[in-house]
């Protein structure tokens, strides 16, 4: 197997609604910023592996090979992958098995998302509510918000994580998108003000939950051959692991060992290509999928930062903060940064590279050589991919 290294990265603004921009300008945009990135050429892109989430949000049944002809690569392989919040993580899987293979040498991976292009906010839910099981939970009432929710709630009754620890991860990650220009919500809050947001799903409020954004991401691999081409210090993808459970929570029996079973299988998968025993002291940066607040903390355990059931600990040591052991989210996560969904997962892949390169400005962490990228999806994190980056 190639050895494969991420060469450019690039990216828009995010914000909860471009109003002047079309998708496909999006995803123009953060191409450009990585073609410059890497100092690459049209030409040098061989393929392209394209992260769109939802066809609702675009109102285009088949927004990918629009973009694909706008970017000026008709008759080029190109790829679209759909996999919830893991979009941006399968896409780079899908991605890094074209140049691991030696079927391309060069591939580019292009998330982006037009979510407030809908009618309005409930055509949005209701978009994301069709990802549910149809014939069971969906016609219960079952949401995105309430799948999560039952999760923290098992955590909150099992290891005593509260509302408040909740709250700090909110604090944490708003104050984190403030060194982010790129952030959709920065924001300076205090616990109390979390709290006295309005309750959406038990323990869930309004706050504790990620936002809608518009925005694009791009990442351009290469295989070691190829890397040398391009100007820029190679960033290697040491490990990659990827994992899908059942999208009905009524068959799962993963409940005490792990809320978030394929996540806990795609890290374990990631560690074990990267060579990582003890991932505490490996991982000195990560960027994770912290699609609500108490998910965050059930995150820490699943990824081996810490003990199952010290989650809150971890947090209140100020281990994830930055200046901790493990900073997590330096970008604003998916609370302050973004949740572009389709190009989350390439985002979060582009920041842990800015990491290595020491290139994230007032966000940067010191002395990061390797870091973790993470993203989930589906009915309480159905989907997951998790990456292992070394410079």
């Amino acid at each position: 197997m190639d050895k494969v290294a991420v060469v450019g990265v690039g990216n828009t603004p995010f914000k909860a609604r471009h109003i002047d921009k079309t998708f496909p300008r999006l995803a123009y945009e953060s191409v450009r910023a990585a073609m410059d990135d890497a100092g690459a050429a049209k030409e040098d892109i061989q393929s392209v592996v394209y992260s769109i989430y939802n066809d609702f949000f675009e109102h285009c049944m088949m927004p990918d090979h629009h973009i694909h002809y706008l970017l000026g690569h008709a008759r080029k392989p190109g790829l679209r992958v759909t996999t919830g919040g893991a979009t941006g993580g399968y896409s780079i899987r899908a991605a890094f098995a074209e140049v691991a293979s030696g079927l391309h040498d060069v591939v580019m991976v292009v998330g982006v998302e037009k979510v407030a292009d809908v009618a309005n906010v409930f055509e949005m839910v209701k978009s994301i509510t069709f990802a549910g099981d149809p014939f069971f939970e969906s016609r219960l009432g079952g949401s995105p918000s309430g799948s999560y929710a039952g999760a923290i709630r098992w955590h909150m009754e099992h290891y005593g994580t509260t509302e408040e620890d909740c709250a700090r991860v909110v604090v944490k990650n708003k104050g984190n998108a403030r060194n982010n220009p790129d952030a959709q919500s920065p924001m300076e809050l205090t616990v109390e003000d979390v709290l006295a947001s309005p309750m959406v799903v038990p323990p869930l409020k309004i706050l504790d939950h990620c936002l809608n954004s518009e925005g694009a991401a791009t990442v351009i691999l290469a295989s070691e051959e190829a890397a040398g081409r391009f100007k820029r210090e190679p960033v290697w993808i040491t490990g990659i692991g990827a994992s899908t459970e059942s999208g009905r929570q009524t068959e799962r029996d993963d409940v005490g060992d792990s809320l978030f079973p394929a996540v806990k299988a795609s890290a374990d998968a990631a560690y074990r290509m990267a060579g990582i025993d003890d991932p505490s002291s490996a991982i000195k940066v990560a960027e994770a999928y912290d699609s609500f607040s108490g998910v965050e903390i059930v995150l820490y355990e699943e990824f081996g930062f810490c003990r199952r059931g010290e989650g809150t600990r971890f947090l209140a040591d100020g281990r994830a903060s930055m200046g901790g052991s493990n900073p997590v989210n330096p970008s604003g996560g998916l609370i302050g940064g973004e949740h572009a969904i389709g190009a989350t997962g390439v985002y979060q892949v582009a920041e842990v590279v800015r990491q290595i390169r020491g290139e994230a400005g007032a966000r940067q962490v010191p002395g990061v050589d390797r870091g973790l990228a993470q993203s989930m999806g589906g009915a309480r994190g159905a989907y997951s991919v998790t990456i292992v980056l070394e410079g």
